[in-house]
């Protein structure tokens, strides 16, 4: 499953290769990537020697770079036990969701206040996203459809041009990502999601700034109760 943020990491074939890339940044690159692909599965312990010998450097940066890692919550350090993939519990799923619907409706109206050409061109992008997550709804390939549904968005707050959000939003969206993939076999309610995503393009094409932001935030909120009704929260 390719996520939108994968793309400019490194893979391990690559790593040996980089040299002018700290590499404490290298490992970090390098085990996020296989985090949130789910090599690393929520739960698993992160063994240090194994990272360094994969990796063909010594063990200082891959502690470096789970540090890095730990301070972003996607690890959790166990005293006397290691460092582990965190999976966010209910509460925290619940905060995170209210925090992405905050950010997606702001991304919504910076987005439908775009000059007309930009926009149109971003509802074009939206609109061949839409399409393929029809076909993954069609083919029931639920985690086509979830990465599908990530670039949706991403385009969007991409697109609202403000790099503090678009930070947040990565970490946000990463920290809910580790509590899925658990579930990604579950149909969380693919075609009514495709509505809404239809819903949100149209608004962004007509350029309604008040119906964007509202679609989006509505979207969000609805997404968090088809996953709870999904995994019996």
């Amino acid at each position: 499953m390719k996520l939108p943020w994968l793309a400019s990491l490194p893979t391990s074939d690559h790593l040996s290769s980089v040299r002018d890339i700290p590499l404490a940044k290298l490992a970090r690159d390098d085990m996020l990537a296989m985090i949130l692909r789910g090599d690393f599965a929520p739960g698993d312990r992160i063994n240090e020697p194994d990272v360094a010998a994969r990796l063909g450097i010594s063990r200082v940066p891959v502690r470096e770079a789970l540090r890095e890692l730990e301070s972003t919550g996607l690890v959790v350090a166990r005293k006397h036990a290691g460092v582990f993939v965190r999976e966010p519990d209910a509460d925290e799923v619940r905060d995170l969701y209210q925090l992405r619907g905050l950010l997606d409706g702001f991304a919504g109206r910076q987005a439908a206040r775009l000059p007309a050409p930009r926009r149109k061109a971003l509802a074009d992008v939206l609109d061949a996203s839409i399409k393929a997550m029809k076909q993954a709804a069609a083919a029931r390939a639920v985690q086509r459809y979830y990465a599908e549904n990530l670039h949706f968005h991403w385009a969007i707050v991409e697109a609202a041009g403000n790099q503090a959000v678009t930070e947040t939003y990565r970490g946000v969206v990463q920290k809910l990502h580790l509590s899925r993939l658990k579930n990604l076999s579950h149909d969380t309610g693919m075609r009514t999601s495709i509505e809404e995503h239809i819903a949100i393009a149209q608004a962004l094409r007509d350029g309604d700034v008040a119906r964007c932001e509202k679609r989006m935030a509505r979207h969000v909120g609805d997404a968090y109760e088809r996953l709870v009704d999904s995994t019996g929260g």
